[in-house]
């Protein structure tokens, strides 16, 4: 549900909030970040500045459990709060930082500019689990290898999802090592050991989780979405060749477990009330949710719409002063399944999650190729070549490229929220003595 939290006619003190294309006022997205010579703390982004979580917990101006919440190098302990604190803070740092807010002297020295701070994850993650939510990624893909049948029988029935590698998990702007692995093209009789050379991103949307469940206790779906604490973006690395040996029988390994990226601000589901949607209907033919994914609220209310953009900035463009071009323009509203659902079906044999637990929905691609969420598509699997606007080729992502994804939601009647940049450059495999 909006609230006075989401009014477009209120503006914020803090001048570079207004009209501020990621973090005005309506949006406030939770994060972890250091000061110039300071240390990782709580921090909330408003303009192109951070306001210190954590000092105006110790200030005063945050009262109740949230206070203690904010205090340590984590987000989890906020986290796990729930969405009843968790709106109570919004509601608090809006009346902080809305024009006319009689606390702005406090308030104005816990400002950093944002530049000059470093962004951290957000949460001491436990857990990964990279989803396959994507309908669109998931029939391009599975064109590629069983055109007779790109779907399997079980997709349209369960969320298939893989647990992934949580330590590997890194903040937008830290660098992806390209990753050493066996590969074996088809024409090759033997596999070599060696630098990736089918190295892909993928356009997710990260879902992190709040309050969790105790081993053996499923959450219900009409509970679902109290124990999502908010969204990020995600790219989840992919070495394609490796992938495409290893995969075999058991899924994904070491050509997903080297680097996944986050965007490290933390959009919460309040931020985002304003852009939720219906649930996509299920083309004809296609087999209705099993009673434990259905929830009639969660149909009418449970999607977002989340427009998703992937970009590459190329060394060459980079030295050339270029910006970057875009390669895709998707949106979170191609899911075929909803959040709540992947939460669901999670926790439904037991699994229990816990705070700063990270979901990925799964590569999103738009039904057009200039929507598709990674190479593997564009190119298909490399056999196509993708022309940049200088001219530059590429089938696969070469040393020193930078991705960049970036996410938006916009509605008439509201105000546009972003969630900063999810963006890391690739630096050649280390070799082997």
């Amino acid at each position: 549900m909006t609230d006075a939290t989401h009014d477009p006619d209120r503006h914020s003190w803090v001048a570079s909030a207004d009209d501020h294309a990621e973090f005005p006022l309506q949006n406030l997205p939770l994060g972890l970040f250091s000061p110039a010579g300071g240390a990782p703390r709580a921090g909330v982004a408003i303009g192109d500045v951070i306001l210190d979580l954590a000092g105006a917990a110790a200030a005063g101006l945050v009262a109740g459990a949230t206070a203690g919440a904010c205090a340590g190098d984590t987000l989890n302990a906020l986290l796990a709060l729930g969405p009843g604190p968790r709106r109570a803070l919004r509601a608090r740092l809006f009346e902080l930082l809305a024009y006319g807010a009689p606390e702005q002297d406090v308030v104005s020295p816990l400002l950093h500019p944002a530049a000059a701070c470093t962004l951290h994850v957000p949460a001491a993650i436990g857990d990964y689990t990279d989803f396959y939510a994507g309908i669109h990624h998931a029939t391009n893909v599975g064109a590629l290898f069983r055109p007779e049948q790109p779907l399997l029988p079980n997709y349209k029935w369960v969320p298939i999802g893989y647990h992934g590698r949580a330590s590997t998990i890194r903040a937008s702007g830290v660098p992806v090592r390209r990753p050493n692995g066996q590969r074996k093209r088809p024409d090759e009789a033997e596999p070599s050991f060696g630098p990736c050379r089918s190295l892909d991103y993928e356009l997710e949307l990260g879902i992190w989780i709040g309050p969790g469940n105790p081993q053996g206790v499923p959450i219900p779906i009409d509970r679902a979405a109290d124990h999502v604490a908010g969204y990020c973006l995600l790219n989840d690395w992919s070495a394609r060749d490796i992938q495409a040996w290893e995969y075999q029988p058991l899924g994904p390994f070491l050509a997903k477990s080297f680097h996944t990226t986050i965007s490290p601000w933390i959009v919460t589901p309040e931020a985002l009330a304003p852009f939720r949607s219906a649930q996509a209907a299920r083309p004809d033919g296609d087999p209705a949710p099993l009673s434990y994914l259905w929830n009639e609220a969660d149909q009418r209310s449970g999607a977002l719409d989340v427009e998703l953009e992937v970009l590459l900035l190329t060394a060459t463009m980079r030295e050339a002063g270029q910006q970057p071009a875009r390669l895709a323009l998707s949106g979170t509203r191609h899911m075929y399944w909803t959040v709540a659902q992947l939460v669901a079906h999670h926790t439904s044999n037991g699994c229990s999650l816990a705070p700063g637990d990270l979901l990925g929905s799964g590569t999103i691609s738009a039904p057009t190729r200039d929507g598709f969420g990674s190479l593997l598509e564009s190119t298909s699997g490399g056999k196509q070549t993708l022309i940049l606007p200088d001219g530059d080729t590429r089938t696969f992502l070469a040393d020193g490229d930078e991705v960049i994804l970036r996410g938006r939601a916009r509605r008439d009647g509201a105000v546009t929220i972003g969630f900063g940049e999810c963006r890391a450059r690739v630096l050649p495999a280390i070799g082997y003595q």
